[in-house]
C-alpha cells in the first residue's frame, strides 16, 4: 500500500477541522492560514484546501497559536519546515529573483519588441493593397 494512501486513512488532526475556543486566537489562526500555500493544491490557502497535508498545517498553527506563539514565529517554523513555497509572499533573495524579477523581464522584452516594430513600420503595413 502507498504510504501517502496510508496516510489519508488517518484521522485528521484535532484541529484541521475544528476552530480554537477563544475567537481572538482562532482569528489570528484564520488570518496566518490565508496567506499560507496548500504544498499539495498550490492553489489554494491552507484555510481552503481539504488536503491532508493543509489539515496537518491547520493542526499546527492552531495549536501553535493556543500555546501563544506569535504568528510571525509560526510562519518562519513552517518557512524552515517546507521553505520559502509555503508562503504566498516569499522574501527577495537569490532562490526567488527570477520569481520576482520575471514578469518585469518578460514586460521589457514585449515593450522592446513592440518599440522595435512600430519604429521601423512594420505594423499595418503588410495588409496594404496597391491601387
Amino acid at each position: 500500500m502507498p504510504s501517502s494512501t496510508a496516510q489519508d486513512r488517518l484521522p485528521p488532526a484535532p484541529y484541521a477541522y475544528q476552530q480554537l475556543r477563544d475567537p481572538a486566537q482562532e482569528a489570528k489562526a484564520k488570518e496566518l492560514m490565508e496567506t499560507l500555500r496548500c504544498l499539495v493544491c498550490q492553489g489554494q490557502s491552507i484555510a481552503d484546501s481539504d488536503a491532508p497535508l493543509a489539515g496537518d498545517m491547520r493542526h499546527e498553527v492552531r495549536t501553535k497559536i493556543a500555546a501563544g506563539e506569535s504568528p510571525d514565529a509560526i510562519r518562519k517554523w513552517l518557512v524552515a519546515r517546507y521553505g520559502n513555497w509555503v508562503s504566498y509572499d516569499p522574501p527577495f533573495d537569490a532562490a526567488t529573483a527570477l520569481l520576482w524579477l520575471g514578469p518585469l523581464l518578460f514586460l521589457a522584452l514585449g515593450g522592446w519588441l513592440a518599440f522595435g516594430r512600430f519604429r521601423r513600420g512594420d505594423i499595418g503595413s503588410e495588409g496594404e493593397s496597391e491601387a
